[in-house]
């Protein structure tokens, strides 16, 4: 698929992604998705270092990419179901042990 290891965990490639993950329509500018420098903003991360991040989701197969300019970023909830477990990436996803949910839903 690609060739990304995980040696340590990647907290910013974590909370890019659980950020795709727990996105809701109400939350994007567009139907389409967020962009890079919206997500950058939600998850207090340069933009260079989101792009990077968005980039190895997306070899991934986690999330998928719509226009050209704006780019916007949708998580692929169909592909991310069907990843084997062994995957470095959705290991890290799955991993909610430090996950803080209050930061994703309104109770």
């Amino acid at each position: 698929m690609y060739d990304y290891e995980l040696e340590t965990e990647d907290k910013e490639l974590k909370k890019v992604g659980l950020e795709l993950m727990f996105m809701t329509p109400e939350k994007c500018s567009s139907e389409k998705g967020i962009t890079a420098v919206e997500l950058a903003k939600r998850v207090e991360l340069p933009l260079e270092t989101v792009k990077k991040k968005l980039t190895i989701l997306k070899d991934a197969g986690i999330v998928r990419v719509i226009g050209i300019k704006p780019k916007y970023w949708k998580f692929d909830d169909y592909n991310f179901q069907r990843i084997d477990e062994n995957d470095d990436v959705y290991r890290l996803l799955c991993n909610f042990d430090d996950v803080d949910f209050d930061r994703f839903f309104q109770y």
